[in-house]
């Protein structure tokens, strides 16, 4: 039998396990990788440049197209850097609301990476469960904002506006009976926080489920245990946030390690792999899962009792109350300059990070004083994970390359900006 032929396999970007628009070339030996060397830039669309080119509020928008599956979180890191520049600090109520909404885009994050993760190792049922319940989160994001997914929730000095008392509703129709549609209605019929508090009451059974699934499961422990091991020191070196970093057993998190808003006063834990394995990230996750539905209940019962504004009284900043901008001249010049011009940022610098579902996202912000950012630069995790793609598959078969992408959970359009 004849020698196996050293040869290069160009792995995506149509490929369906290469997440969006990874173009990955591997120097194979047979079955075995012996480089891997990632193409990105395929879906650049030049944010940071555009993002200089108007003003800050109008800028919020695209922050949720970074990584297009933790939309507020990404606006959250934008508008912290603004407000360090202004000085002004949110009113307290408006903080819990973003670190609720913080923690639900959390868990949107990771019930799309589990989905996507487990249909790439071939389970199937997974992606159907992880959608079943992202779908009420969706319709939280909806409720406040009117948007699904890219929601410009969050503002400099607050959030655009107090959670609804009312819950959409689902209507009959020529597929849905009316006690049907009653059914689905059960949960909807208070307000948002009903909504959601009715939602961390049943998630801990769900992830229960995913855990039935998967986490004795052989082959999935086949497909990830001892599979891109990174060791404590050399996910350091590398620039490991997040689950990544935590997988390999070093407890950084930021919401414990330099809290921003209210994480301070919220009892949660941070969970740490020991292995530092596809398994052990998988683990992880599994377990922010569950302290996430712990931090979303201590916020609820917080708002429950707490109402209050959610967003600076100066209309420098924030616009007038519509009523207010009808009846009274002065209200209507600043609605008029806030949205045409918007408002100017004392000149300096500022770096604001926060823990995003995938590890530290940063953003770095410049002001010259003008109504516009200077220049916006983005410290996206997946782009250091994805760095390190040669080290974790080196010497592993060619089925692992998807274990450890999928491990890495990379969004492509914060790595390609």
């Amino acid at each position: 039998m004849a020698e196996f032929q050293n040869f290069t396999l160009n792995f995506g970007p149509q490929h369906p396990a290469a997440h969006g628009v990874l173009r990955l070339i591997l120097e194979m030996d047979g079955e075995t990788i012996q480089k891997a060397d990632p193409h990105i830039g395929l879906l650049h669309r030049g944010t940071e440049k555009l993002v200089e080119t108007k003003p800050y509020n109008q800028s919020i928008g695209y922050m949720d197209r970074l990584d297009y599956v933790s939309m507020m979180c990404n606006e959250h890191a934008y508008v912290l850097a603004i407000e360090k520049l202004l000085g002004v600090t949110p009113p307290i109520r408006a903080q819990y609301i973003r670190v609720m909404f913080d923690e639900i885009t959390r868990i949107l994050n990771h019930l799309m990476w589990l989905g996507a993760h487990g249909l790439d190792i071939g389970a199937m049922t997974m992606f159907l469960y992880c959608f079943r319940e992202r779908e009420d989160l969706m319709d939280c994001y909806e409720a406040v904002s009117g948007s699904r997914m890219h929601a410009t929730y969050y503002r400099p000095g607050g959030v655009y506006r107090d959670l609804p008392e009312t819950m959409p509703k689902y209507q009959a129709s020529q597929w849905h009976t009316e006690a049907e549609v009653q059914k689905l209605n059960e949960n909807r019929e208070g307000s948002l926080l009903d909504f959601i508090e009715d939602f961390t009451n049943r998630f801990p059974a769900r992830v229960d489920e995913y855990e039935t699934l998967l986490t004795d499961n052989r082959i999935w422990k086949q497909r990830t245990v001892n599979i891109g091991v990174v060791t404590p020191e050399r996910a350091m070196n590398l620039g490991f946030t997040g689950p990544m970093l935590r997988g390999s057993g070093i407890a950084w998190d930021l919401r414990k390690k330099q809290p921003y808003e209210v994480y301070a006063k919220m009892d949660f834990d941070i969970p740490i792999g020991v292995n530092g394995d596809c398994y052990d990230r998988y683990l992880v996750r599994i377990e922010e899962l569950r302290q996430s539905n712990r931090i979303i209940k201590q916020c609820i019962e917080w708002l429950r009792n707490n109402p209050g504004p959610v967003i600076v009284d100066d209309h420098k900043l924030a616009p007038p109350d519509r009523v207010e901008m009808k009846e009274d001249m002065e209200a209507m010049i600043h609605h008029f300059k806030l949205f045409t011009e918007g408002y100017t940022v004392p000149a300096g610098e500022a770096y604001a990070a926060v823990e995003h579902p995938k590890g530290e996202f940063g953003i770095y912000l410049i002001s010259d004083g003008a109504n516009k950012p200077f220049r916006v630069k983005v410290r996206a995790p997946g782009f250091v994970h994805l760095s390190a793609m040669h080290e974790m598959v080196q010497g592993h078969m060619l089925a692992d390359v998807v274990a450890v992408l999928g491990t890495q959970d990379i969004v492509f359009g914060e790595v390609d900006r």
